[in-house]
């Protein structure tokens, strides 16, 4: 049941670390799932790429439909990256959350940064967004993540970023996510001062998931680098039947076990 999946992803917040891969679409979902991750978690970025799009170009219906096929085909919880939540006003943020709940979600995520303003947003308006998201997470019982954009967006004032995820935390967030810190000391800081469970983006020249573990981290999860890496393997594979006309590529294909636990 529902129920028990939600249940299951808020227990995953009250104690350990553990790794909140994001799958891009069905069969990434169930590869990761058949891995043994004990939940997933949506990407934008990789999202919009299988639509042939750039990150931020997804239309709400679609992020909804995405949701409802991913839920549908695993069986472990599934948060969702709801980017500012799709609306212009709390109201229609708290809506979306609903639509999300709805198709099966047990966790979302809303951020700070407001593409239409290419900036920011203020902190008190992010907070009144976070509060309209947090009132629909609660009556569903799935986990808010409360998103300060500032790292990804080159602000790198800590202390702005700790007072909008403390704000964050205020307005109704239970887990709390600055993607892009690297520094593990500025990384202990955030878990210290914010108080409630803390995601960090696993990044290649950022800290292991056991030196996050040793902090404090609640939550690492993998934005749409994984998305990233599998075009990139696509590509690497490719040049080469272009340009020697080998197929050595295959010796790294997914074995069919694989293949099948992706498929069935």
């Amino acid at each position: 049941m529902i129920e028990d999946v939600r249940g299951a992803f808020c227990q995953l917040h009250t104690a350990g670390t553990f790794v909140l891969p994001n799958p891009w679409d069905v069969p990434s979902a169930r590869l990761l799932e058949h891995l043994g991750f004990p939940a997933l978690a949506t990407t934008s970025s990789g999202f919009a790429a299988t639509l042939g799009r750039a990150d931020q170009h997804v239309t709400r219906d679609e992020l909804v439909a995405h949701v409802a096929a991913l839920t549908a085909a695993v069986r472990v919880p599934v948060s969702v990256d709801a980017e500012r939540g799709y609306a212009e006003d709390p109201a229609g943020v708290a809506e979306t959350v609903r639509m999300l709940a709805d198709a099966g979600a047990s966790g979302v995520s809303i951020e700070d940064y407001d593409p239409g303003s290419g900036g920011i947003a203020p902190v008190e308006v992010a907070a009144e967004r976070i509060a309209a998201a947090a009132s629909v997470c609660d009556s569903y019982g799935i986990v808010l993540t409360g998103r300060a954009e500032n790292p990804l967006y080159g602000i790198g004032d800590l202390g702005d970023t700790i007072a909008r995820l403390t704000a964050y935390r205020d307005a109704g967030a239970s887990c709390v996510y600055a993607p892009g810190l690297t520094d593990l000391a500025d990384i202990a800081r955030v878990v210290g001062e914010v108080g409630v469970a803390v995601n960090v983006l696993a990044l290649r020249n950022g800290p292991t998931v056991p030196q996050l573990a040793d902090v404090g981290v609640r939550r690492v999860s993998t934005g749409g680098s994984l998305a990233w890496a599998a075009y990139g393997a696509l590509v690497d594979a490719a040049a080469e039947l272009r340009d020697s006309g080998t197929s050595t590529y295959l010796d790294r294909a997914l074995p069919r076990p694989l293949r099948d636990a992706a498929l069935d």
